[in-house]
C-alpha cells in the first residue's frame, strides 16, 4: 500500500514538473520573441532616422488590396517650400514644435467636442500620424493605439522634429495612389513642392483630414480657414 503511495506521488511529481517546464518554455519563447521585436523595433526607427522608407504599410496595402498605383518621390526638406511646412502645422498640429509626440491637450478637446454631437478630429499630433504612417497598419484597435503611442516615443528620442516633418511631408496620402508632396505638387499644381505659394500649400494641406475624396483648391473654404491659422505660426526654426 506504502509502494504504491509512493508511485502515485512520483506520477503527480513528474507531471508536476514537465508543467512547469512547458511554462517556463513558453515564458522563455514569449520574452525572447519580445526581446527581438524590441529590437528590431529600434533598429528600423534608427535606421529610418538616416534612410528614407521605401515604402510603407498604407501603400503596400493599397497597391495589393485596391489595384493601386504608387506614385512616390522623395523630397528633401530643404527642397520643400516653408509655407508647406507652416501650412502642414497650421492645418494638423499647432502645437507640433512644442509637445513631445502626443498633445493631451488636443485630445481632451476632441473627446469634449465629440461627447457634445461636434465633428472633431481625433486630436492625432503629426508624430503619431507619422509613428502609423510608417510602422503601423490603419485600422483602429487599442493595440495599434499603444503601438502609435511608441514608436511616437521612439521618433521623438531618435529623429527629433525636422526629421519627423520631412518623413510626414513625404510619406502622407494625398489622393489615390499619390503620396507625398513631391507628387502632389506635380499633379495638382504642375510644379515642385519648392515652388509652392502659400496659397498652393494651404490648399495642399486643407485636403489631408480626407485626401481620398477632396481636391486642392485655392481659395475655397478649407484652405481658407488654413491661411489663417498660418499666420500664429511665424517661420518654423528647428532646434
Amino acid at each position: 500500500m506504502a509502494k504504491k503511495k509512493s508511485a502515485d506521488s512520483k506520477k503527480k511529481s513528474t507531471k508536476k514538473n514537465k508543467k512547469d517546464t512547458w511554462w517556463r518554455k513558453t515564458l522563455r519563447i514569449i520574452g525572447k520573441t519580445l526581446l527581438v521585436l524590441f529590437l528590431f523595433s529600434l533598429f528600423i526607427t534608427i535606421l529610418y532616422r538616416w534612410v528614407n522608407p521605401p515604402i510603407t504599410p498604407l501603400m503596400l496595402s493599397r497597391k495589393v488590396f485596391d489595384k493601386e498605383e504608387i506614385n512616390y518621390k522623395w523630397t528633401n526638406i530643404e527642397d520643400i517650400s516653408p509655407y508647406l511646412i507652416r501650412a502642414a502645422i497650421a492645418s494638423e498640429d499647432g502645437h507640433f514644435l512644442t509637445h513631445h509626440g502626443i498633445d493631451f491637450g488636443a485630445i481632451k478637446k476632441a473627446r469634449a467636442a465629440n461627447k457634445k454631437g461636434k465633428k472633431m478630429r481625433g486630436g492625432s499630433t503629426i508624430s503619431q500620424q507619422v509613428a502609423k504612417n510608417v510602422f503601423l497598419y490603419q485600422k483602429r484597435s487599442y493595440v495599434r493605439k499603444g503601438l502609435e503611442a511608441y514608436f511616437t516615443f521612439l521618433i521623438e528620442c531618435f529623429w527629433g522634429k525636422k526629421r519627423i516633418m520631412e518623413v510626414y511631408l513625404n510619406v502622407i496620402e494625398m489622393g489615390h495612389g499619390v503620396y507625398g508632396c513631391g507628387e502632389a505638387s506635380r499633379r495638382y499644381f504642375h510644379t515642385t513642392p519648392a515652388k509652392l505659394s502659400k496659397d498652393q500649400a494651404a490648399a495642399l494641406t486643407s485636403i489631408y483630414p480626407s485626401p481620398r475624396k477632396w481636391k486642392p483648391r485655392v481659395g475655397d473654404r478649407k484652405a481658407a480657414r488654413v491661411l489663417r491659422n498660418m499666420r500664429y505660426i511665424g517661420k518654423v526654426k528647428w532646434e
